[in-house]
């Protein structure tokens, strides 16, 4: 039996999602329901799979059932396709199973030609109308289907109403509108070299064809890389009777909402435009009016809407985005679809909805897009001053939020700007360093020419909360000279900037920005998941006022502290400093003597700010020659401030060299060089523990040491011995029963292959998926961002690995060392500590592999405490 790549609107239903698209699963319901619907027929998604798999040609089979949808559609409405004297006219629309509004492509009218319009407008007695249909039809299809600019068409327009002295559409005439027909083919021809196509099937063809090519225009490509949606999945194709809003003064089309989309408040919200067609409600061409105005227009029609609102939101029990047309007095619904809404309008109605019975609370939780709780925890633009603002550039969304400041290009000057100058500064730097962390603590948000969605500047941002846009390669910078160049125009320190870390849009002004605001139905949404969720929830905070932010967003512990952010301050770098340069062990303690009671402050605020919930630290991890300079100027005044020759200084720094520090000198290999680093880490844990202990013996502080960057088991037996001398001997001293825990970071192959034998000597592993997808991979987290377009434009990848866990290869080691670790030691803590800790596709699968928790980023803690839940609703826990 032939497949099935075409069915009638009262053929399908809802549950068809899949094969139909959204749209038309959304259509044959309605029609189901006995909604007042134009008829029509729905091409499958699998058509659209068909027609990238035949290499963009619509198969012969599909073509026959087409024609074949095309005669019962005639049969139903009793109009031919193409005929002169009762033409059956159609819209063309796009509708993927993901709403994806504003990314498909439409065409309304088609069926008319030259012959067929005169005819169409001796039928309805209205040559206006007419003619006003067959210019939009022309235009549309010469943009949809042969890409030829709107904006050709929309300057004739104008030139027209110039020329005839009126300012809208509406006045002018069937004259002017039948002139502007013959001149829009003209252009047509002008630009493909041959006649607009007067065979309805041919308009017909050429319609789907470029409704499936759609599919992949960068903006949907984007969109769905944004948004998670598997290219596979391809769109369907609604062929629908056209109803007419443009044919006078009782017909109108509108769009509306059960809901006001941008509060959540009950009650209808939208706009309306009679005598108009879909498109000029969005186009702005005229000013709609409300909703509410239309019961003054036809209160009968309007009393009909609201009733069908009422009955489509009940049916669906969510919020309604439909729209609409009136053709001379009859309503007709076009469509109906769960509303796009904001995230404090999603919250909102979700609570509404289990207070009205109509959702539970499990339902509610399942309601609410994880990612876009960033929103509500960052800044963002005032939305007026939003729309005046023209991007000067754009790059990656690296930290979510919106920032406006003045430009400076060094740490230290935001500092300086910030504190003794009492500015609002940005940030703007080649790449950012640990040495910069400070300033981009000071900073309203960064900027960065490289980097990626992993590097450096986008990891502390958003631990941080800092809006930060990276990697806009695009930018000529001189940061000697203090300015760069951007799209022609050279930006100087002191000039206004604006960044939005959402969108990675960059704005050459300063627009204003709004504070987030977290309403008290967060709260109601987010202790629904916690009900539901099996996965703990930590955070990645290396400082006090981190880890209390995260204790807001409910972080039930520190799955990530990295101590080396610890030793960028000014009183610290000294002795780190001294530390590299010494030439003997005693010279070495010495030095990290001078850091014991400085980590131990630390790590003592982060047991407070936890309040007796685990912290896991992980040892010193970069490689050394990060903490040395390596400007000349500096190198000679550090040599002067250590009293040593410039000579040996730099005799150390050449030694330090390495081609690959990622790959070397780093992690438990400087424990493995320098025990005596990881002694002096150890007392810092242990003896900040038991201070905190002491002080609050109601709590039950349970230290967990991290040793990094281990892929041999030898390695952490050998550091591991350091760490358990060290730790029971302080306990000892103190007289205490203090119980801690020796963990490792799983962030190299090697020990994801050989887990059951580090789980011997491992309590628990945190798999550090930043440097685990890098090594797996063999890509730079730093230098992806430079090559990874070309993969999505190609189809190689359709995700950043770096920001969305790759299940097929990471995943499997993570899977692996799992398994393997349980194999040896039953109750083994498992944990994930990279930035795939906050990424909700990741956060399922950490679920499905039987994690113990996740940890991410303080402002990324309610994405995933939801997306947590999620996940355990979808694939409960045994």
């Amino acid at each position: 039996m032939a497949k099935k790549y075409t069915y009638l609107f009262s053929e399908g239903n809802a549950q068809m999602r899949e094969i139909l698209g959204g749209k038309g699963a959304n259509l044959a319901e309605m029609t189901n329901l006995g909604i007042p619907v134009p008829q029509g027929f729905t091409i499958t998604t699998e058509a659209c799979v068909n027609y990238y798999d035949n290499g963009e040609k619509i198969s012969d089979e599909i073509v026959e059932q087409i024609n074949e949808y095309i005669e019962k559609l005639e049969g139903i409405t009793g109009k031919k396709f193409g005929d002169e004297e009762n033409p059956l006219l159609v819209s063309v629309r796009s509708g993927a199973r993901a709403s994806m509004p504003g990314m498909m492509d439409t065409i309304l009218n088609l069926g008319l030609n030259d012959v067929v319009v005169e005819k169409f407008a001796a039928k309805t007695n209205n040559r206006r109308f007419a003619y006003d249909s067959y210019r939009r039809f022309i235009q549309m299809y010469s943009d949809v289907v042969m890409e030829v600019s709107k904006k050709e068409f929309e300057c004739e327009i104008d030139a027209l109403k110039e020329e005839k002295g009126v300012k809208l559409d509406t006045e002018l005439d069937a004259d002017d509108l039948k002139r502007l027909a013959e001149i829009f083919k003209g252009k047509y021809q002008a630009a493909i070299g041959k006649e607009f196509p007067q065979d309805p099937k041919e308009q017909l063809m050429g319609a789907i064809k470029a409704v499936f090519r759609s599919w992949n225009t960068p903006r949907a490509v984007y969109y769905r890389r944004m948004n998670d949606i598997p290219s596979s999945w391809g769109t369907a194709v609604n062929v629908q009777e056209m109803v007419f809003g443009n044919m006078g003064d009782t017909s109108g089309t509108g769009v509306a909402f059960s809901r006001n989309p941008s509060t959540g408040e009950k009650g209808l919200f939208g706009e309306f435009l009679m005598n108009a067609q879909g498109e000029d409600v969005v186009a702005g061409v005229r000013t709609p009016e409300t909703i509410d105005q239309l019961k003054n227009e036809n209160p009968e029609v309007y009393q009909q809407f609201v009733e069908i609102v009422q009955r489509l939101e009940d049916h669906y029990r969510d919020m309604q985005d439909m729209e609409f047309t009136i053709e001379e007095g009859k309503l007709f619904m076009l469509q109906t679809r769960n509303g796009k809404r904001t995230p404090a309008a999603a919250m909102k109605i979700a609570c509404d909805l289990v207070d009205e019975g109509k959702r539970t609370e499990k339902e509610a939780v399942e309601m609410i897009e994880p990612r876009s709780l960033d929103a509500l925890l960052h800044p963002t633009f005032d939305v007026a001053a939003l729309k005046k603002a023209t991007p000067v550039g754009s790059a990656l969304p690296a930290s979510p939020g919106a920032a406006c400041g003045k430009i400076v290009f060094s740490a230290e000057d935001v500092v300086e700007w910030v504190k003794n100058k009492g500015e609002k500064v940005i940030l703007v730097r080649l790449e950012t360093s640990p040495e910069d962390i400070e300033g981009m603590n000071f900073a309203q948000g960064i900027l960065t020419v490289r980097g990626g969605m992993t590097s450096h500047a986008a990891v502390v941002a958003r631990g941080m909360g800092r809006c930060c846009v990276s990697g806009c390669g695009e930018i000529k910078i001189d940061e000697e000279g203090k300015q760069f160049e951007l799209a022609g125009r050279i930006y100087k320190e002191g000039d206004w900037l604006s960044l939005d870390g959402s969108t990675g849009n960059i704005y050459g002004e300063a627009i204003p920005t709004v504070p987030a605001t977290v309403a008290g139905d967060f709260g109601r949404i987010m202790g629904w998941a916690d009900q539901f969720r099996a996965l703990q929830i930590r955070t990645n905070a290396d400082t006090p006022k981190d880890a209390k932010q995260a204790r807001v967003f409910g972080a039930q512990g520190i799955g990530l502290c990295r101590t080396e952010h610890m030793f960028f301050k000014a009183e610290r770098i000294k002795a780190i400093r001294e530390m590299i340069v010494a030439e003997t062990v005693e010279q070495r303690e010495k030095a990290l003597d001078k850091l014991l009671p400085m980590q131990q402050g630390d790590f003592e605020q982060l047991y407070e700010a936890m309040e007796g919930c685990p912290v896991t630290i992980r040892f010193l991890d970069p490689p050394l020659h990060e903490f040395v300079p390596t400007a000349e100027e500096d190198i000679k005044n550090l040599a002067v401030e250590m009293n040593i020759t410039e000579k040996h200084l730099r005799d150390v720094i050449a030694s330090l060299h390495e081609f690959n520090p990622m790959m070397g000198h780093r992690g438990c290999r400087l424990a493995v060089t320098y025990p005596e680093i990881a002694v002096m880490q150890t007392k810092a844990v242990i003896q900040a523990a038991l201070a905190v202990q002491a002080r609050h013996p109601e709590w039950n502080v349970v230290p967990e040491i991290m040793i990094p960057l281990v892929g041999e088991i030898k390695e952490l037996a050998y550091v591991k011995s350091f760490v358990v001398k060290t730790a029971d001997e302080c306990i000892a001293k103190a007289g205490s029963n203090l119980h801690y825990k020796v963990g490792t970071m799983i962030e190299i192959p090697r020990a994801a292959v050989t887990a059951d034998e580090i789980a011997k000597e491992a309590e628990f592993f945190s798999f550090g998926t930043n440097d685990l997808t890098q090594m797996t991979f063999g890509f730079s987290r730093d230098d992806a961002g430079k090559f990874l377009p070309a993969y999505y434009d190609s189809k190689i990848y359709e995700n950043d690995p770096f920001a969305r866990l790759d299940q097929n290869g990471v995943g499997k080691l993570v899977n692996m060392a799992c398994t393997l670790g349980r194999q040896t030691r039953p109750d083994i803590k498992l944990g994930i500590c990279g930035e795939h800790g906050g990424d909700p596709s990741s956060i399922e699968f950490c679920h499905n592999v039987g994690l113990t928790y996740v940890s991410c980023s303080p402002y990324r803690v309610p994405i995933a405490r939801l997306a947590a839940a999620q996940a355990n609703i979808k694939n409960p826990r045994k």
